[in-house]
């Protein structure tokens, strides 16, 4: 799967684009808009992902990586 295709399944199963991820993590404090807050684990960002929004361990990977600038 394609990480376009995770992005597609995660807005469909949640509603929210990937800009809407991004600020998400901006404003949790898991991100700077630009990368990974200093010192912020991965683990912590999908279990928040898994909580709030009953993602996969995958799916929340792909936002951690958007989180982290890959492009969607």
């Amino acid at each position: 799967m394609s990480f376009q295709a995770y992005l597609d399944n995660i807005e469909a199963k949640t509603g929210k684009t990937p800009d809407q991820f991004r600020q998400w993590g901006v404003d949790r404090g898991f991100s700077t808009g630009q990368g990974l807050a200093e010192g912020m684990k991965a683990g912590a960002i999908v279990a928040a992902l898994k909580d709030e929004f009953g993602l996969g361990h995958g799916h929340a990977m792909a936002i951690v990586a958007l989180l982290k600038g890959k492009n969607s």
